[in-house]
């Protein structure tokens, strides 16, 4: 009995973060060329590029929407002191960094065809807020991850929850990801 008592008070505390949590996170891609030391240089002190695709809230105005959004975003962005913006750089970058958000995408969308410019769409879910991310630069991607949850509108703070962890997984700084595994080359 203490054993079953102990087994259930286990699987009770796994579920609380989950249950703490506004977003489900889906599965995650990292190139292996992504490198966040890269992404804080790029951005940090800079405007940062996103680009918005599909719609987010069925019924309401997508400008609106995008509107309401960016302070979401900014509210939940990762370590640099980067600014979210949708307008694109005032001239050509090499290399382009972005962070593309397709809300809604095909279910056969991968993250090499956003990075390219690509987009196909599913209708919306009402009441469901589903978004694709991708982290490119130039054409490729680096890193890719979808969230979704139940949300009413932008300002929803659901939205403002979901965007603080799906920036931390994009973006992530886990040494893991970094190139040779966070460890030095030695010549």
């Amino acid at each position: 009995m203490a054993l079953r008592s102990k087994l259930v008070s286990a699987l009770l505390a796994l579920t609380l973060p989950a249950a703490a949590s506004a977003a489900t996170i889906g599965g995650t891609y990292y190139a292996p060329q992504y490198d966040f030391s890269e992404f804080f240089a790029a951005t940090d002190g800079r405007n940062f590029q996103v680009v918005l695709a599909g719609t987010a809230f069925p019924g309401l105005d997508p400008n609106a929407v995008a509107r309401d959004l960016l302070p979401a975003m900014q509210a939940g962005k990762p370590r640099p002191a980067l600014t979210f913006t949708y307008d694109p750089p005032p001239e050509q970058q090499r290399p382009y960094y972005r962070l593309v958000l397709i809300f809604n995408p095909a279910l056969d969308l991968g993250s090499a065809a956003v990075c390219a410019g690509t987009t196909r769409l599913r209708p919306a879910q009402p009441g469901l807020f589903y978004v694709y991310a991708v982290y490119c630069r130039n054409d490729q991607p680096l890193s890719e991850t979808t969230a979704w949850t139940p949300a009413t509108g932008p300002t929803d703070p659901r939205i403002g929850q979901l965007f603080r962890e799906l920036f931390q997984v994009v973006f992530t700084d886990s040494q893991s990801y970094r190139p040779l595994g966070g460890k030095k080359n030695m010549p």
